[in-house]
């Protein structure tokens, strides 16, 4: 039986590579996200609809996988941010950052832990270098993923001594969606912004280190630090 992986926000950016990056290590790979249109079938890529924080057919999801796979890693990839002055923003759309960013992954990670225990496998977390710094124009995303990384450091402390790693990822300014709701984007400068490509680079040296030591945390930035304005 292959070794299993869950990946979230699977149909995009970070997530889709770091589900194809998966699969050429070998994984079944189960990529979760709202709409898979724009994704051509791959071979060991299964490709479900659902949104994270339907929390009764995530659950449904996540039981039928490990009923029938041996799995030995989640990603909490799938993310959401709203940016621009905290008054300008709306209950519900801190409501979605906070579900999405933040509750989803805690979720998750709690529906695979004992399965995970048994592997000896990872939880990994992309969270953001906001989570480790002031975030002023955008103050809910910043919080979202601090909470993330807050969580991930307390559950490597309970879980190590099972085996399971648990790991927070923290890039910086990445070429993805993301900013779709932005003010700002990525600079075009290849050294002024990290490619979706180069995180999942860093989740394969994550997983493929020795057995026994464990990266908990890491930080990728670009050489530069810019913006552009839309």
């Amino acid at each position: 039986m292959k070794k299993a992986a869950v990946v979230t926000g699977a149909s995009s950016g970070i997530g889709l590579a770091i589900s194809r990056m998966l699969v050429k290590n070998g994984y079944e790979v189960f990529g979760i996200a709202r709409d898979f249109s724009k994704v051509h079938k791959e071979e060991q890529f299964n490709m479900i609809e659902c949104d994270i924080t339907d929390t009764e057919k995530i659950t449904q999801i996540l039981k039928k996988i490990m009923s029938e796979n041996e799995l030995y890693i989640l990603i909490n990839n799938a993310g959401v941010g709203y940016y621009g002055l905290h008054e300008e923003l709306n209950a519900a759309k801190i409501k979605e950052i906070v579900r999405t960013n933040f509750e989803a992954p805690m979720i998750l990670s709690q529906l695979v832990l004992r399965q995970l225990k048994k592997s000896k496998g990872f939880i990994i977390n992309i969270s953001s270098v906001t989570a480790l710094q002031p975030s002023p124009h955008g103050c809910a995303y910043g919080a979202s993923k601090a909470g993330l990384t807050a969580f991930s450091r307390s559950l490597f402390d309970e879980a190590r001594k099972y085996g399971v790693k648990v790991v927070s990822v923290h890039p910086d300014m990445t070429s993805t969606d993301l900013y779709r709701n932005a003010d700002f984007k990525e600079d075009e400068d290849m050294a002024a912004h990290l490619e979706p490509q180069e995180v999942a680079q860093t989740v394969e040296y994550i997983i493929n280190i020795r057995d026994g030591a464990v990266i908990q945390e890491i930080t990728i930035k670009p050489q530069f630090h810019r913006i552009r304005r839309k």
